[in-house]
């Protein structure tokens, strides 16, 4: 299996009372995803202009892969404001470079490669973007093993139940918030009824999922799969922000799996990583050594 994790749509700036943090739920997962030993890739589009050139500069620092495109619209920002549990609220810039992804050859080839891929809602609100996500999706390789990886990240308005619905069709493996289950359960009929627990096996079974991830926040995690469901409460922490934190989670859970981790050793490493997160400002922090070696 391919050890390269992609993921597609915004990257951008978050523009945090402290300063701006690169970021954008995509690009936190493949920052994450080559902490863990992967090769991470982002895709997306920045604009002709001095954020996308920071940009560009921030990810050769780090060492991040990126097939980034670039367009006449601005690099995209997200005025972040932070409560006093740390809980972010959004503001997200329209009509930015990442609405404007289109699909290409080397999108063509990087998909034909792919062990895993994520994406989400926020940057299928343009046709544009939408069209090269599910052509990028179209263009993975014909196996089971692929992690087509579904975070839905519900920001704003910008998400439609077709989209949601139509994005179902193409994963096999949902990462969802409590929040997010709710507003599934209000737009989709077929999952309405029943338990939150009742709903989530509904969708794993009959969408065929290798795993169905919910997060609570505080009060813990699971993650529903075909043996039964690993639980795992959320660890204390003194919290920064949780800005990225659920992208964090995705990512470790999905490069365990990768690396042929079983669900509940993955959903372990989901829950360090993503608590360590929260400790720091911002999305993408380095991760310590002892959480690294876990996978080497």
């Amino acid at each position: 299996m391919d050890k390269t994790a992609i993921g597609i749509g915004e990257i951008l700036w978050d523009l945090l009372p402290g300063g701006k943090r690169l970021g954008g739920a995509p690009a936190n997962f493949a920052w994450h995803t080559a902490q863990m030993g992967l090769d991470g890739i982002v895709v997306s589009a920045i604009g002709h202009d001095k954020l996308g050139d920071e940009i560009m500069d921030t990810l050769n620092a780090r060492g991040l892969h990126n097939a980034l495109q670039t367009n006449d619209r601005p690099t995209g920002t997200v005025k972040v404001e932070v409560d006093a549990r740390g809980i972010p609220v959004y503001d997200i810039t329209k009509d930015v470079a990442w609405d404007e992804i289109h699909f290409t050859p080397v999108l063509e080839d990087l998909a034909r490669h792919a062990g895993a891929v994520c994406f989400g809602t926020l940057a299928q609100r343009s046709k544009v973007t939408r069209d090269t996500i599910r052509r990028f999706l179209a263009a993975l390789p014909n196996d089971e093993g692929v992690l087509r990886v579904f975070d839905i990240n519900l920001r704003q308005d910008f998400y439609t139940p077709e989209t949601i619905a139509e994005s179902i069709k193409h994963c096999n493996v949902i990462k969802l918030n409590e929040d997010e289950l709710a507003t599934l359960r209000s737009i989709l009929p077929s999952v309405a009824g029943g338990t939150d627990d009742q709903c989530c096996n509904r969708l794993l079974r009959d969408c065929g999922l290798r795993a169905l991830i919910l997060t609570r926040g505080e009060e813990g995690s699971t993650v529903y799969h075909a043996q039964g469901k690993s639980v795992l409460p959320t660890p204390k922490v003194e919290v920064a922000d949780t800005v990225g934190a659920g992208d964090s989670f995705t990512a470790a859970f999905v490069s365990a799996l990768l690396l042929g981790a079983a669900v509940g050793d993955a959903h372990r490493l989901a829950v360090d990583v993503s608590a360590y997160v929260c400790t720091c400002h911002g999305a993408m922090p380095e991760l310590p050594a002892d959480i690294k070696r876990r996978l080497a």
